[in-house]
């Protein structure tokens, strides 16, 4: 583990530089895959989740403009690089050396599972990247088909438990309106959306680009699918 570190400081370097800002003195978030703890046959079927949960908890944070959040293809591509992440597993030692060459304070991951039910509970946990330590926890439960929802309130209890800046009013409004629009979101889709991510970090573009059109056909307000087809064919 310790010559991955050493391998991987000479990478996050170089994928750290053109991140960072140096008279941007905002609090900096970094999202790392969430763990599948899902039993049985459920947890090859919901693999996809493991960055699909992690990206769009990434875009939850990331209205607050109060802080700053590293694109998690930024991260993607280190731990993929360096072999750091794999069953989605990174250890909290690990996890503070990249907080710090990425300049990010707070190291954001967690775990998943579900049940026959379709309850889900997504367990948070965030690494103080200056200590290495565990600086913070949250438990959300929640149903499946109300995924968006547990994403929503995972994002706000990040907020509120890592001290972070109040979102403005305008970005609160914003929030709740695009949660209202999106609640009805069926899990299908969600896993759709998963698949494309991780369809994306191997580099298979038309392949990812084909399941964020299905994602958007089951679910035509899926804002956050839309986004990501349109970054990933190189529009706005």
């Amino acid at each position: 583990m310790y010559k991955q570190i050493a391998r991987a400081t000479a990478a996050l370097a170089l994928v750290a530089a053109p991140v960072l800002a140096q008279d941007d003195m905002r609090p900096t978030v970094a999202v790392l895959p969430f763990v599948n703890s899902a039993i049985g046959a459920s947890n090859a079927e919901l693999a996809p989740l493991s960055k699909g949960i992690a990206d769009l908890l990434i875009t939850e944070l990331a209205a607050n403009t109060g802080i700053r959040v590293v694109e998690r293809e930024n991260i993607e591509k280190l731990l993929a690089e360096q072999n750091l992440a794999r069953d989605g597993r990174v250890e909290e030692a690990t996890a503070a050396r990249i907080g710090k060459l990425l300049g990010a304070k707070h190291m954001v991951t967690g775990s998943f599972i579900t049940d026959k039910s379709g309850k889900m509970v997504v367990t948070l946990k965030s690494i103080d990247s200056e200590t290495g330590r565990i600086e913070w926890t949250h438990s959300q439960p929640g149903k499946t088909e109300e995924f968006l929802d547990i994403v929503a309130k995972a994002g706000a209890a990040a907020n509120a438990g890592l001290k972070l800046p109040a979102l403005t009013p305008q970005a609160r409004q914003t929030g709740e309106a695009k949660a209202d629009r999106q609640k009805k979101v069926p899990f299908q889709a969600i896993m759709l959306y998963s698949r494309a991510i991780e369809a994306q970090d191997a580099g298979k573009k038309t392949e990812a680009i084909e399941l964020f059109n299905q994602t958007i056909a089951k679910f035509p307000e899926f804002e956050d699918a839309k986004k990501a087809k349109a970054k990933l064919e190189g529009g706005n």
